[in-house]
């Protein structure tokens, strides 16, 4: 069953309406597949002019959609053999950011994201993608053991913000996000980042200051949550819709920008309407972006990856 958001009500009306018929046409042997067919061309219809035209306070409601395909759902279906690796050899493990060996394709690639959670219990064990000092360790870690064996890192990117608990500043957060974010500048091997739900603040670019960074069709990128600025600017959070528009947080805004390389676009309906065929795109990018840096030096990478941050805003 699909959770529909406030502007798919017209929608899940219509969607409920074919959902009756089909019962009617099961329990009474009445034939309505006439009908059936109608509304379901109509509800595709109608779909695909919604998400044709989202606000970008849409597309962070899209982002954020509890459906939406996560670390693990990637990891089953656009990679295979993956070997999780787990701790930062400092202090403990994070499952709010996750790791290790795994394959696309037939290429070996050192991948690392955020998980959220797909249900209360998992959403609690992973700390709701927001990551801890321990799990931005990991992710040193993990890419420095990639530059050791020649390996490219992919990151999957899919959070709110770092962990802002006290704990959290107790062990280093902020230190933490900046050495994640220096390791990725200067790792010696390719990085491709992509941002598959919410890319927020310093907690997505620790994990996407890549040579390549792509962005899904309905996900976000900000500094800050439309929450957080409207709240900071307005004083209310009912002001998020216009935050989100003022911010520029789609991804057509920041290729825009040129804070994003990519758009990977999404199956109609959102990832969450087919997050089979979600990574299958994903995966497919992911390549070929790996496939162009794959002739680079160490040298080249670095300096390029240098130069791509640099010009951002210039």
């Amino acid at each position: 069953m699909i959770s529909y958001l406030d502007f798919e009500k017209p929608v899940a009306a219509l969607e409920e309406r074919i959902a009756q018929l089909r019962s009617v046409n099961a329990l009474h042997d009445v034939d309505v597949a006439g009908e059936i067919g109608r509304l379901e061309a109509k509800s595709a219809d109608l779909i695909a002019s919604t998400y044709a035209s989202l606000t970008p306070w849409q597309k962070t409601q899209v982002a954020r959609h509890p459906q939406r395909p996560h670390f693990r759902d990637y990891v089953a279906q656009a990679f295979t053999d993956f070997m999780p690796l787990g701790g930062d050899r400092l202090y403990g493990d994070d499952l709010a950011i996750m790791g290790g060996f795994a394959r696309l394709g037939g290429r070996r690639v050192m991948l690392i994201g955020h998980e959220k959670g797909n249900d209360t219990k998992s959403r609690i064990a992973h700390n709701f993608g927001m990551g801890k000092p321990e799990g931005y360790r990991k992710a040193i870690r993990l890419m420095q053991m990639a530059s050791r064996f020649g390996l490219p890192v992919v990151t999957l990117v899919d959070t709110s913000g770092a962990f802002p608990g006290i704990e959290a500043e107790e062990r280093g957060q902020a230190e933490a996000i900046a050495r994640a974010t220096e390791a990725c500048l200067a790792l010696e091997v390719p990085m491709v980042a992509a941002i598959v739900g919410e890319g927020g603040s310093g907690g997505a670019v620790a994990l996407a200051s890549a040579n390549r960074v792509l962005m899904l069709e309905h996900a976000v990128y900000s500094v800050i949550s439309p929450e957080g600025c409207a709240s900071i600017l307005w004083r209310t959070s009912e002001k998020a819709p216009d935050a989100a528009q003022a911010m520029k947080v789609t991804a057509q805004d920041l290729k825009r920008l040129g804070v994003i390389d990519r758009i990977v676009k999404e199956p109609v309906g959102g990832a969450h309407r087919d997050p089979a065929a979600a990574a299958r795109m994903l995966a497919v990018a992911l390549a070929e972006e790996l496939d162009t840096l794959a002739t680079g030096s160490a040298e080249q990478l670095i300096a390029a990856r240098e130069q791509r941050f640099l010009a951002i805003g210039g």
